[in-house]
């Protein structure tokens, strides 16, 4: 305590008063060597209070009140109660805890919480898919049991996906499910136990896209069923293509793309028309691709493994007809289970600067990738998904959807929306942020005023904006500026969705605001704050400044008078010799 009464004064400040108080200590010296004990001490107590009121010692709010909240009432928390945390000694929190959007202004406080054990679930699911993705929804429970299961509904309470009754103990469901159309769309999903009967259910918004066009070609010096149903895929996808196969020595077939490719962002090739490229041809692809368009090798039919190290720098090794089987690449995609067959050859263990991009469900890779300044090249070691085209068409499409997506560019897009609360709710505060937003832009929320877009350090080459929701259900998001507008859909939940979901959120949002008061933080806070601690502690004055004045006053004039008026206590008067 002592210490920090003193660490609240800066070093300078100290000249001061010491300055007045060695005064005091000479004046009271003085007195003595007259033997003047009274207006000694006069002297000395009228010199120390007129040092403390110049010193204006400072006592740390640790010994102001703490202070209770009440998380799970009714009317929750207030603005009011809030602020005064920063006047507050600790937290002593009941029930569950707050979100993050009303512990973000508030200064770290020591916390005093112990939560009492509860139903707790975690939903993990995009809320933006582009058409032709896979939607994937993860449920995680706090307590780990046996014979739940997870359902994915439909508007119309349709059931889309179920994951079927978890035969083990777990605490981790998953669905997947293909949307068929671009739309927004509010879905929902069930958990049920091992009776049937329903635990959880809420809604889960989606909002499918459609999918601006890849623009690919293709380079082959073969034909194959292969390289054929590929190309469907892609057709079929809506992706731009200009198809080149070779069907002999003089005969080749092309297929122009419907529009012109003004930025292809992806070229496929087999390796044999890498390997039968004459050293000019085969430099001009290579520098294409070092300008950014990623290269796909189809290694299907690669035979000269000795080309492919002395120019690539790609080892390769030959794949065992008697190991085949065994090294099946396999897929859980859409509800069927896909086994690719291995690449006749493929890159080594250490392939020098290639490495492994993908794997499959029994972790063998299947992808390979080597960096070429702004580009890449890609080795694709897995053939004969053709005779999936048929049989399982729709998990053939939801694997090559796998594949692009780690292989080809992103395309270009005006405006890259961030909605990173994983809950809305109405009433509460939430941000919406914008990638690519022009200088001054304002947000315009539907029944609202337009809201400035700042940025901020935390999120990298984004501007904000915070808004409050005024009720549940889609709210829709324009970008006012010069640029053309770009529409976005924030979905906001009503406080009575999901309510095991909303207690693991404040919970998690809690923990964190625990973890950001640290004994380093207390004492920076204490000696006056650093770059990036927590707000100072507030500070209250050890003594009064009247009291200390008042009293350096009535010393100086009970001294005035012992020595004007009572010349025998003082013997300052006595008669001079004649």
């Amino acid at each position: 305590m002592i210490t920090a009464v003193f660490n609240s004064i800066a070093p300078v400040e100290w000249l001061l008063p010491l300055a007045v108080a060695l005064s005091g200590l000479v004046s009271a010296a003085l007195y003595l060597r007259k033997r003047q004990q009274i207006n000694a001490a006069l002297v000395l107590v009228a010199g120390l209070a007129l040092a403390l009121t110049l010193a204006g010692l400072r006592l740390p709010a640790g010994a102001a009140a703490p202070l209770t909240i009440q998380s799970d009432a009714a009317t929750a928390v207030t603005a009011a109660q809030l602020s005064r945390v920063a006047a507050a000694s600790e937290i002593d929190l009941r029930g569950d805890g707050l979100r993050d959007a009303e512990w973000r202004d508030v200064p770290a406080r020591p916390l005093q919480w112990a939560p009492k054990a509860a139903d707790l679930l975690w939903l993990d699911f995009p809320r933006t898919l582009a058409l032709g993705r896979q939607f994937t929804l993860t449920v995680r429970r706090g307590a780990a049991q046996a014979g739940w299961r997870l359902q994915l509904l439909a508007e119309n309470h349709q059931i889309l996906a179920d994951s079927g009754v978890a035969t083990a103990v777990s605490t981790t469901q998953r669905v997947q499910w293909l949307p068929p159309v671009a739309e927004a769309m509010v879905l929902q999903a069930r958990l049920l136990d091992q009776a049937g009967k329903v635990i959880a259910q809420g809604p889960v918004p989606l909002q499918v896209k459609d999918a601006l066009p890849l623009q690919v070609r293709g380079l082959f010096d073969a034909a194959s069923f292969d390289a054929r149903s590929l190309n469907q895929l892609l057709v079929d996808g809506g992706a731009l293509v200009e198809w080149n196969v070779t069907l002999g020595k003089a005969v080749s077939r092309n297929e122009v793309a419907r529009e012109p490719l003004s930025a292809p962002n992806l070229l496929f090739a087999d390796a044999a028309y890498i390997e039968h490229l004459a050293p000019a041809a085969r430099s001009a692809l290579l520098a294409q691709v070092r300008q950014g368009v990623p290269l796909v090798i189809l290694g299907g039919n690669a035979a000269d493994a000795a080309l492919w190290q002395r120019e690539f720098g790609l080892p390769l090794q030959a794949q065992s007809a008697t190991t085949e089987k065994e090294d099946m690449r396999q897929f859980a995609l859409a509800g069927t289970q896909l086994a690719l067959a291995p690449a006749p050859w493929n890159p080594a263990q250490s392939a020098g600067g290639w490495s492994v991009l993908a794997r499959d469900d029994r972790k063998q890779p299947w992808l390979w990738q080597h960096a070429m300044q702004r580009g890449r090249m890609l080795w694709l070691g897995v053939t004969d998904w053709h005779r999936y085209a048929i049989s399982a068409p729709q998990a053939l499409a939801a694997w090559w959807q796998l594949a692009l997506d780690e292989m080809a560019l992103p395309s270009a897009g005006k405006l890259a929306w961030q909605l990173d609360d994983p809950m809305p709710l109405a009433g509460l505060r939430t941000e919406a942020c914008v990638q690519g937003a022009a200088a001054g832009a304002m947000l315009q929320v539907q029944g609202q005023a337009q809201l400035p877009l700042q940025y901020r350090r935390d999120k990298a080459d984004a501007a904000c904006a915070a808004l409050w929701p005024a009720q549940a259900g889609w709210l829709p998001m324009t970008l006012s500026a010069t640029q053309a507008p770009e529409q976005e859909r924030l979905y906001v939940f009503a406080s009575s969705d999901w309510p095991a979901w909303q207690r693991a959120l404040r919970r998690d949002a809690t923990a964190r605001y625990a973890a950001r008061y640290t004994p380093a933080q207390a004492q920076a806070s204490m000696e006056g704050g650093a770059t990036g601690a927590p707000a100072p502690v507030p500070v209250a004055a050890l003594l009064p400044v009247a009291p200390a004045g008042l009293l350096c006053i009535a010393c100086m004039l009970v001294l005035w008078w012992r020595e004007q008026f009572s010349p025998a206590a003082t013997g300052s008067h006595k008669a001079e010799p004649v």
